[in-house]
Formats: structure tokens, C-alpha cells, sequence
């Protein structure tokens, strides 16, 4: 979020300062799938700021050869009820601004060789998703930023104060014109007050990748089960949703309890990024918690099929969800304003969402 308003507002020609607290971003911002996901945006202002986040990293890639695939997504279904589901979600997906076509059981295996074909019914493809690797991503934005659009990146830089001025731990002071506070989940440093009277909520993910699959291997498209209609609500205006959550909390309660559902992404060499799951507020402990890797593993070996399920790494991630709105948007004092909470929507949204925060901040409106 930060590298996305910095990029905004250096387009726009202004001077701009990054504090970086680590020696690049090294939180939600690497440690997810990926995915610029329209397909999980509710139909209306929301899809359409997805779209246009879209446009914008295909743009910034095109300008800097910045890494992106423009892959699509695919949600399969191996139940009935998902089937059903599918169908009637793209029965009305053109004219709510969607890009998607339903696929028979062959036109899913010919596109998407990861699936597993017993008991599958069909799939929904949709053309609007892009992949970019996130730890590398990050970096050649970094990279480009500072050496391309004469941004000043300052890393090692532990804000402790905003405002009158700004100070870091190690004694230095800068003055701005304007701030732009984008700390991910460590916003009760900073401004505690904000967070206490916000309808923030803390989400802790569990997450996977194998090691690279072997040469030429793709699986095609972002991949999602029928597990993962539950999980955004892109579906939920969908009547048939219903006896899709009935029955995985009849079969799978234990899903419901660590909010899984289970996805594929494949950066460019070849690993297969796999998740995820999802506690919250209370219920996070600083453990990573083996029952869920073998949950979310059991439930991607159901749907999808790999040459090779070696783990190669696991991991942990944090993110601010704000439950009163698609993200938090505060504003401290007249040239300050501190944005989080998208989500998991962070990697989709953040390149509109800074446009738009840069473009309207003195009457800060996101939609």
C-alpha cells in the first residue's frame, strides 16, 4: 500500500519519501499468493477499483518490464451444489461487470492440468486475474521506484512519531508537506487511540509453497476450489450459496473453525504457492499450527493434482481486515492520513486505492 501511493504520487511528479522499517516490505506484501483477484470483488464500486488496480499494474509493468502474468483464474467444482453455484453466479456475471464464461469438465482439464477430473462437473473461468511473484515483485518495485522515478527509499527507518513532525528511533527528523501512514498491522504504535475506536480486526493466515515443479510444468490459471465460493463475497448475493456452506460445515466443521479454503498459484519458477486459512483477534497464537497445513494439504490433494506436493517452505501472515467498511481510512491532522485494513485484498486493490488517496487528499474519498 505504501509502494503503491509512492508510485502514484511520483507519477504525479512529486517529491516523495518511503520510511521503510526493514530493508524492504516483509509483511502481508510477500507473504500471499500473488494474485490480483477481481473475481473476488463484489460486483459494483469495489469490482471497478479492482479493474482499474488491474490496468494499473499491467501499465507499470509494460512501462518497467516489471514482472506480471496475466493468467485468468478458474474455480472448479466438484460437488453439485458448486456446480449449481457456478452456474448461477455467471448466469448474471456479464452485466454486473464480471469476465467470465463457464467451462464443461474437458474444457477444464485442457486448461488446467492440476485438477483433479474425478467427480469434477465444470468450472468457472474468469479472464481478468493476474500473477506476480510477491517477494520479487516488491523488490523491483522498490528497485524501480528509487532508480527509475527518483524516489528517495530510506530502509532501517523506525518511525516513532508522525506528527508535528516525523521522527525515527535513531534520532533523525523529516518535514512533509504530506503523509501517507500505510504500517499494515502496526497501527496502535503509532496511533493507538485510532485503532481502539476502529472496527479492525487482526487475521492470522497459514500458508505453503512446494518447491519448483519440474521443468514446463503449469498449472494454468490461478486455481480455486469450490471450498473458496464460501470465502469472498463476490457470491454471497448467490441464493445457492447456501447449501454449499451447509454442507462443508456438515462434512468439514473443522474447516469452518480455521476459515479454510484452499487455492494454487504458480510464480514464475515453477513452486506452487497453496493456502489458506484464517483465524481471528483472539483466536491468533503465535504458533503455526500443524492440524491446519494437514487440513488445507488433505483438501488440495482432494480437488487438485501436482507432479510434486514437497513443501518446500511454510508460513505465517498478518493482515488488518476492517469489518465496517473495505478498508480504514483516518485522518489525524490535515496532512496525515493513515490507511490499512484492506484485507486480504491488498495485492488487488492497492495500486487504485493510492491513485486515488494521492488524487484526493486533501477530500480523501476511495469509493
Amino acid at each position: 500500500m505504501g509502494l503503491a501511493c509512492a508510485y502514484a504520487a511520483a507519477k504525479r511528479k512529486q517529491r516523495v519519501l518511503v520510511l521503510e522499517r526493514d530493508a524492504f516490505a516483509q509483511g502481508a506484501s510477500i507473504r500471499n499468493f500473488g494474485m490480483i483477484w477481481p473475481i473476488g470483488q463484489p460486483a459494483g464500486k469495489l469490482l471497478d477499483l479492482a479493474l482499474h488496480s488491474r490496468d494499473l499494474w499491467l501499465d507499470l509493468a509494460k512501462q518497467y518490464s516489471l514482472p506480471i502474468r496475466e493468467c485468468g483464474s478458474l474455480h472448479v467444482a466438484h460437488f453439485d451444489d458448486e456446480w449449481s453455484l457456478l452456474q448461477e453466479f455467471a448466469s448474471d456475471a456479464l452485466n454486473a461487470g464480471y469476465q467470465v464464461r463457464l467451462l464443461t469438465r474437458e474444457e477444464v482439464l485442457e486448461i488446467a492440468p492440476a485438477v483433479n477430473p474425478v467427480e469434477l462437473r465444470g468450472g468457472m473461468h474468469s479472464q481478468t486475474e493476474c500473477g506476480v511473484d510477491p517477494p520479487r515483485c516488491i523488490q523491483a518495485l522498490t528497485k524501480l521506484l528509487r532508480e527509475r522515478l527518483d524516489v528517495t527509499i530510506d530502509s532501517g527507518a523506525c518511525v516513532t512519531q508522525v506528527d508535528p513532525f516525523i521522527a525515527a528511533s535513531d534520532g533523525r527528523r523529516w518535514k512533509a508537506e504530506r503523509v501517507i501512514v500505510a504500517s499494515g498491522t502496526d497501527v496502535q504504535t503509532l496511533y493507538p487511540a485510532a485503532f481502539q475506536q476502529s472496527a479492525l480486526r487482526l487475521c492470522k493466515l497459514q500458508m505453503l509453497s512446494t518447491q519448483p515443479q519440474s521443468a514446463g510444468y503449469s498449472i494454468g490459471p490461478h486455481l480455486a476450489s469450490g471450498l473458496t465460493l464460501r470465502h469472498y463475497t463476490t457470491f454471497r448475493q448467490c441464493p445457492s450459496l447456501s447449501a454449499v456452506v451447509q454442507r462443508v460445515a456438515n462434512l468439514w466443521p473443522e474447516l469452518d473453525r480455521w476459515g479454510i479454503h484452499v487455492m494454487l498459484s504458480q510464480p514464475e519458477d515453477g513452486r506452487v504457492i497453496l493456502g489458506d486459512s484464517h483465524q481471528y483477534d483472539a483466536d491468533i497464537s503465535p504458533f503455526q499450527q500443524e492440524e491446519i497445513d494437514r487440513l488445507m494439504l488433505t483438501q488440495l490433494q482432494r480437488v487438485f493434482r501436482l507432479p510434486d506436493w514437497t513443501i518446500a517452505r511454510r508460513w505465517v501472515g498478518y493482515y488488518l481486515k476492517n469489518s465496517a467498511d473495505v478498508l480504514f481510512l483516518n485522518c489525524p491532522s490535515t496532512n496525515v492520513r493513515l490507511v490499512t485494513g484492506l484485507g486480504g485484498n491488498g495485492m488487488t486493490l492497492s495500486m487504485a486505492v493510492g491513485e486515488r488517496l494521492i488524487d484526493t487528499f486533501d477530500n480523501p474519498r476511495i469509493v
